[in-house]
């Protein structure tokens, strides 16, 4: 039997040097090594031997086996190395070649507006609040002087998630939760998603709005037009001005639309602006005194403004977008336009 194992180190041996890829190497352990290998089953038979016999042939057994593991993990070093060089080579890269430039992202310009928005407004001293976009009735309507009877209902077409939760339709809800949690002076700015059932080349059933809320003693109107004054110049431009028109939200008494010059003839006349100098750009007025009352506000002490404008719209305005069903679609050609 020990000439058998002789036998088996020589081939073994002689498949070691002949195994060209660690695969070949590893194939060949497995037949001289392995549980059911060559060497594995002779070890087995040492039983079969007379006891004397027995302790010397283990002894030589074991000798080859940590011998061919030596030879073994040598070759396969070997062979990792030259295979890793073939490799190497293959993959070698043309340094002639013009290099590939990284592919970059872009800031969504709805993303873009709404952090200049709230850059400009906490540079005048504004706070950033936010609030749940799943709202109860009370705080979308009751709150904002709209009772469940009240005609300024129909102005706005809610998801009602039951009969008392619903998807907010706009941002002041968070004007109520922050006049709850503290007492004036506020002066807060709430962005974030609204949703109505409304779909068409200027609107969208989710979209996005930033309202603002201004409660002090003495506030008046002529504080709201000087923030939006300030606004309108930082956000189009210096030379931009703004004109109030009387109007009618349930919250605010006395209301007025907010347009702004025409930033694209700059107020002389266009198609855009259909010839007469202004766009509509938001809604704003003295919030209600009843809204106050309903927080536990004294109406007599403090007084405050609220204005809201869709995220949207200043950003058709500002890029000269005409279709707000763009800012949705994730087309790559119209965001490669905003990487600047």
């Amino acid at each position: 039997m020990q000439d058998q194992v002789k036998t088996i180190r020589e081939q073994a041996l002689a498949a070691c040097r002949q195994a060209e890829t660690v695969q070949e190497l590893n194939e060949a352990r497995v037949k001289f090594l392995g549980k059911k290998g060559e060497l594995t089953l002779i070890l087995r038979k040492t039983g079969q031997l007379p006891k004397e016999e027995r302790p010397q042939f283990g002894k030589l057994v074991n000798e080859v086996r940590d011998e061919l593991e030596l030879v073994w993990d040598q070759r396969e070093e070997e062979l990792s190395r030259a295979e890793e060089e073939r490799r190497l080579l293959a993959e070698s890269l043309d340094t002639t070649l013009p290099g590939r430039t990284v592919a970059r992202g872009t800031v969504h310009p709805v993303s873009r507006i709404i952090a200049e928005t709230k850059r400009i407004f906490m540079q005048m001293g504004y706070q950033v609040v936010e609030g749940p976009e799943v709202e109860w009735d009370y705080y979308n309507f009751e709150a904002l002087n709209i009772p469940p009877d009240h005609p300024a209902r129909d102005m706005q077409d809610t998801f009602f998630i039951t009969e008392k939760l619903l998807l907010r339709s706009q941002t002041s809800p968070v004007q109520i939760h922050t006049m709850e949690r503290q007492q004036p002076p506020i002066r807060i700015v709430a962005p974030g998603k609204v949703y109505r059932a409304d779909s068409d080349v200027t609107h969208s059933p989710m979209f996005h709005q930033i309202e603002g809320l201004v409660v002090d003693e003495g506030i008046t109107l002529a504080d709201l037009k000087g923030t939006l004054q300030l606004f309108v110049q930082r956000m189009f431009g210096p030379d931009v001005k703004i004109r109030l028109r009387p109007s009618y939200f349930p919250f605010t008494e006395p209301s007025a639309e907010v347009d702004v010059s025409c930033i694209i003839c700059s107020g002389t006349g266009c198609r855009v602006c259909k010839d007469t100098g202004w766009l509509e750009i938001l809604g704003s007025g003295m919030v209600h005194p009843q809204v106050l009352k309903q927080v536990g506000y004294d109406p007599g002490k403090v007084s405050g403004f609220a204005f809201g404008m869709g995220i949207e719209r200043i950003a058709m305005l500002k890029y000269g977008i005409n279709d707000i069903r763009l800012l949705f679609e994730n087309d790559v050609r119209f965001l490669e336009q905003f990487t600047s």
